[in-house]
């Protein structure tokens, strides 16, 4: 069981809301938080609630982002007719809304107090489901996020003396604003496994990108074929990702944890379940411990279906960095399922499970050339490995 976790939480993270029928809608935080709270997750001795949030102060947003970048956030904030669209401020993805500034600069400051409590040795593990908006560019909004509370939180590590930090991004989507943040910084490594930018936004997250000239190989891209579910996830998850931190020996490991693989996800294309990614949480635990010294820092992310999928997917996010974990076949409270229908007029899932029983497809002989699974793990392989004198060819697996 893990020592000490701390949950970031402040009811005022919910004003970040781009509006009526965008997908990234608070209530999916809101429905998550309170489903983990009918388990009882937040009454455990192990548990501290971090909050209230603060604002991230402007030198911390300036550590990422460009200042006319953020003086365009300001005056849309202050006025939402003030649209930018070649900052990405205005557009269907980013709607302009009044107090934009402010929300934006909130989420960023619960990942920077989760960071915080870390460095300060308050908690062994840190969870801000409100994070994770991982396509912030250093000078424009992309993808409904404004400010990269994922850069922030890690510069700031950065800032304070901690020498590597290590990024995973299981979201969906390419995490490309963060990838572009510490492009050309050897002292972050980001991993980002996602739906192949051949068939979804943001386009990129090949291989072949791997960070700038003073920092090649830090730049780790895993592009899955659409309809790729748990078994071929969970599969290119451990043929990549702990070879990578075991050789670049992170101090903190930095997780974004979106939901949008799911099946059920109306935006994307992959076709995992609740039980791959419970998995996938359960994994990425063991590895913060094995190669980070338990240092863990995680964030929320996408997720679309927002009754089905995010609740029930972070609650077991929270149960697992808790040490306190749900039976999967566990019934998912009545007081909840009872809140879902008064609140949106819909069924709430029975149970925290899918069905579904996947592992991490093993094979001692190494790939097998003819599913396109492997060869887009081995392609990663293949670009990133030798920069830290690994086997693109495996013999094994992790």
């Amino acid at each position: 069981m893990s020592e000490r976790v701390g949950v970031v939480w402040d009811e005022r993270l919910r004003a970040y809301d781009f509006g009526p029928g965008h997908p990234l809608a608070p209530i999916r935080v809101e429905l998550a938080m309170r489903l983990a709270r009918e388990f009882g997750l937040f009454d455990h001795p192990n548990v501290e609630m971090l909050g209230p949030v603060p604002l991230a102060e402007l030198e911390d947003l300036l550590r990422v982002h460009e200042p006319g970048y953020i003086e365009a956030v300001q005056r849309a904030s202050a006025d939402p007719r003030q649209v930018d669209l070649r900052r990405g401020l205005g557009t269907s993805d980013t709607p302009v809304f009044a107090g934009m500034h402010e929300a934006s600069t909130r989420v960023a400051g619960a990942s920077l107090t989760g960071a915080r409590a870390l460095l300060e040795g308050r908690v062994e593990h840190a969870v801000n489901l409100a994070g994770g908006l991982h396509h912030a560019m250093p000078g424009a909004a992309e993808g409904f996020c404004v400010y990269s509370d994922i850069g922030v939180a890690i510069a700031w590590l950065l800032d304070q003396g901690i020498e590597r930090v290590a990024y995973v991004d299981v979201d969906v989507h390419h995490g490309d604003g963060v990838q572009a943040i510490f492009w050309d910084d050897p002292r972050v490594m980001t991993i980002s496994i996602h739906e192949s930018p051949a068939t979804l936004f943001p386009g990129t997250g090949w291989p072949t990108e791997m960070g700038g000239p003073g920092a090649l190989g830090t730049a780790v891209n895993v592009a899955l074929p659409a309809g790729t579910g748990d078994q071929g996830f969970l599969r290119a998850l451990h043929a990549v990702v702990p070879d990578l931190l075991g050789a670049f020996a992170p101090q903190v490991l930095v997780t974004q944890l979106g939901v949008d693989s799911h099946l059920e996800d109306p935006l994307a294309n992959l076709t995992m379940t609740i039980d791959g990614q419970r998995m996938s949480y359960e994994a990425l635990h063991r590895w913060a411990h094995r190669y980070a010294a338990g240092r863990w820092l995680a964030v929320g992310g996408g997720g679309y279906e927002w009754v089905n999928v995010v609740p029930r997917a972070w609650t077991h996010l929270i149960a697992e960095a808790t040490g306190h974990r749900i039976d999967p076949s566990a019934p998912v409270p009545q007081a909840f399922a009872d809140y879902v229908t008064s609140a949106l007029g819909r069924s709430a899932p029975e149970l925290m499970t899918d069905g579904h029983h996947p592992w991490p497809k093993a094979c001692d002989d190494g790939f097998d050339r003819d599913d396109h699974v492997d060869l887009a793990i081995l392609a990663t392989r293949e670009a990133c490995f030798p920069y830290w004198g690994l086997v693109a060819e495996p013999g094994g697996w992790n």
